[in-house]
């Protein structure tokens, strides 16, 4: 298990490109493999996590070619995926089983999709309720783990009315509507990310969206055509950086090439609220996805609360905003959370566990925590666990470049589910 050891920073500049974005790169990758012909991926996310779903996706026949950061993805159609020998392995990978399982929902074969020890603990009664109403037949254990046995076959259009808001659910929900009889349609209770609704359309699938209901009309068998696509980079990945740079005043660090879509900028509106300095530079737009450069100066933060609707918005941004806490006038407050409970970690209770470490004061709650701001002391360096979760472990370098003494992360290595190269960047922008 590997460690790694961060210095404190006394200013954080000079440039960074993120990764290509993790959400869009699994959507990328599976279409292309039930699309037609040759799909070309450029800035591909090198993220384990969307290797896990390539991986899958090779498992079922589809041709997979890696060359660095630009994939080719060759598919035979809908109908074009053929039976895996073994079970399938998404890894790390939420997005990959629960996204996957409305594709497997359609197939005319029985797939068994697993993961590893942190996946197999996540829950998944959320996405089996949607699609066994569509007439697909999952087993999961106790009805609510991997690994899911999914046997594939007719499936029919529905409505479904979401009864959380989850970019995950919704994408099941419509990647198995490509393959059901009839209209699929669902209504989400809030604004989640609509990456699959775009990418839905940019291959072709007819979608249309009215408000927050979404409807995949399938008149005749959907077609979808392999094409030349661009990730943008990952906003989230970028947090990180925007968060460096934020706790020093002296610093200056342009973040080029990063994905802007609205349904995933909320975390620089909240960022800007709490005194962030962050300038939108160049936008342009690339398969319906917008790409920008972002700016950041050193600030103040004052810190405040993150809640309701905002939530599902930056449910990703949540544990760096969390451990920027200490470092606020205010604090950081978060409530109606309690989702963070089911990612990847605990995160509620990892955040906790770690801020106290480096001496700062929380108060843990079953939805979210509330951490006091500077004005309670400063934080100094620790030994930080964070329990395999790549985003505890990268929101924890950062709040060492602010700390007093040096922090050791431990099991450092898992930051390479998102982003393989974070501590090298962190370390070139960090003086």
């Amino acid at each position: 298990m590997s460690k790694k050891t961060i210095h404190p920073a006394k200013v954080i500049a000079g440039g960074v490109m993120p990764p290509g974005d993790k959400s869009i790169s699994h959507r990328y990758a599976m279409l292309a493999g039930i699309a037609e012909g040759t799909t070309e991926m450029a800035n591909f996310a090198l993220a384990a996590d969307c290797h896990s779903t390539l991986g899958c996706m090779k498992s079922l026949g589809a041709e997979v070619k890696v060359e660095k950061d630009v994939v080719r993805v060759t598919g035979h159609g809908l109908r074009g995926l053929k039976s895996s020998w073994r079970s399938l392995d998404a890894g790390n990978s939420g997005t990959t089983i629960r996204l996957l399982s409305g594709i497997l929902a359609g197939q005319n074969f029985t797939t068994k999709i697993a993961g590893d020890d942190s996946l197999n603990k996540r829950p998944m009664k959320r996405i089996l309720t949607p699609l066994r109403e569509m007439g697909a037949q999952i087993k999961a254990r106790e009805d609510n783990f991997a690994p899911l046995e999914i046997h594939g076959g007719k499936l029919r259009g529905i409505h479904y009315e979401m009864p959380m808001a989850s970019a995950q659910v919704k994408s099941a929900v419509l990647l198995a509507g490509l393959f059901a009889d009839g209209e699929t349609s669902l209504t989400e209770p809030a604004r989640t990310r609509d990456h699959t609704e775009i990418a839905l359309e940019e291959f072709g699938a007819p979608i249309e969206r009215h408000a927050r209901t979404i409807h995949i009309r399938a008149k005749g068998e959907i077609k979808l055509t392999g094409r030349k696509v661009e990730v943008p980079g990952d906003l989230s990945s970028a947090v990180f950086f925007i968060a460096a740079a934020s706790l020093f005043p002296e610093s200056s660090l342009h973040i080029q090439a990063v994905g802007l879509n609205p349904t995933r900028t909320a975390i620089l509106d909240v960022l800007s609220r709490m005194g962030a300095s962050i300038q939108i530079l160049s936008l342009r737009s690339a398969q319906g996805e917008i790409i920008g450069d972002i700016a950041v100066k050193g600030a103040q933060l004052k810190g405040g609360v993150i809640e309701g609707a905002e939530i599902p918005l930056v449910i990703d941004e949540l544990p760096m905003l969390a451990a920027l806490g200490p470092f606020t006038e205010e604090g950081i407050e978060i409530r109606n959370a309690a989702e963070l409970r089911v990612k990847e970690s605990d995160r509620i209770r990892a955040l906790a566990e770690n801020l106290r470490r480096m001496g700062a004061m929380v108060e843990e709650r079953p939805d979210g925590l509330k951490v006091a701001g500077r004005n309670a002391g400063k934080t100094h360096g620790a030994e930080i666990e964070p329990h395999g979760d790549h985003r505890i472990a990268m929101a924890f370098a950062v709040a060492a470049l602010g700390a007093e003494g040096a922090t050791t992360i431990r099991d450092a290595e898992c930051a390479g589910v998102s982003y393989p190269t974070f501590y090298e960047d962190l370390a070139r922008v960090s003086e």
